[in-house]
């Protein structure tokens, strides 16, 4: 499972944060969005404040500090001063949030969009569970068959991580169509492996899926970005991402990326399983595909 706000990497608060945004309730969001938003603001405030600031009561804050694993308001201004001690800024200051102006100009849109790409992926490995990852390369390792799962931008980090486990010689399959998906899920069992991608944790199809493979006996995965999501309720192994969509980014642009970081990490640490057979596959595969790129002459002709 993820990382507590107790025992995450020094730092990740803010990712914390903004993974369990959608399991607080209305007030506690607005107090969360104020500490998302400028954590070092947040930590100068007094708790009379930030309440005021975000339109709520002391107990609300409160609330909200025992919802993300907090003591007390102390501990969470110690945090909050220690994320912005450590929050590297882009050289841009006009990038800050990943909000796209209007009028924006090409320049600041790439500044911004590598800036926040970036950081979701260096946000995403910080706080990326090891002992989670590891058991995720232990069953995937050892799995008869793997099942991947995933709807739109999450159903193409799907397919790649389905075609690269394939490439090294495991059993994988992705399943795009949902009735697809399900039938197939129904025929797993125990020794199998189901991974479900979803960034928000809530699409149905995929949360569905997931539910019926772990009722046929199969080792369930999910990767999302929000661990107390509805996919995280079906799942043996919880894995997270940390993306923050904003302008023109919703649940499709860092998220993805994100995700295949995460991917990235389980296809390696599973191919890591084999050296001798990783090796002969991929160079078997290569081979095959090796008479398919044009040759020197071919380009110039």
């Amino acid at each position: 499972m993820s990382k507590t706000a107790n025992d995450a990497a020094p730092g990740g608060l803010i990712v914390h944060v903004s993974g369990l945004l959608p399991a607080l309730s209305p007030a506690e969001q607005r107090v969360a969005r104020l500490v998302i938003a400028d954590p070092a603001a947040a930590a100068r405030q007094t708790i009379t404040e930030l309440a005021s600031a975000a339109g709520t009561s002391e107990a609300t804050v409160i609330r909200f500090c025992r919802s993300v694993g907090m003591s007390g308001y102390p501990q969470l201004r110690i945090r909050l001063a220690a994320e912005a001690a450590r929050r590297v800024e882009p050289p841009d200051a006009r990038v800050v949030g990943g909000d796209i102006p209007p009028g924006a100009d090409m320049a600041q849109i790439i500044a911004t969009i590598s800036f926040n790409d970036a950081r979701a992926v260096e946000e995403t490995a910080e706080q990326l569970d090891v002992a989670a990852c590891e058991q995720a390369v232990a069953v995937l390792s050892a799995a008869g068959r793997v099942d991947v799962f995933g709807v739109g931008a999450s159903g193409s980090v799907a397919a790649d991580f389905q075609q690269k486990l394939h490439r090294i010689g495991r059993t994988a399959f992705y399943w795009p169509d949902t009735h697809t998906a399900l039938t197939s899920a129904a025929l797993l069992g125990k020794g199998d492996v189901a991974l479900g991608i979803s960034h928000t944790g809530t699409t149905t199809d995929c949360v569905d899926v997931l539910d019926q493979a772990r009722r046929q006996g199969a080792t369930t995965i999910a990767l999302t970005n929000y661990p107390r999501s509805p996919i995280a309720e079906v799942a043996d192994v919880v894995l997270t991402t940390a993306a923050r969509e904003t302008t023109y980014r919703s649940g499709a642009m860092a998220s993805r990326l994100a995700q295949l970081t995460v991917v990235d990490c389980l296809f390696v640490g599973v191919a890591a399983k084999n050296r001798t057979r990783t090796k002969r596959n991929l160079e078997a595969t290569a081979e095959a595909v090796a008479s398919r790129r044009a040759t020197a002459n071919r380009r110039r002709s």
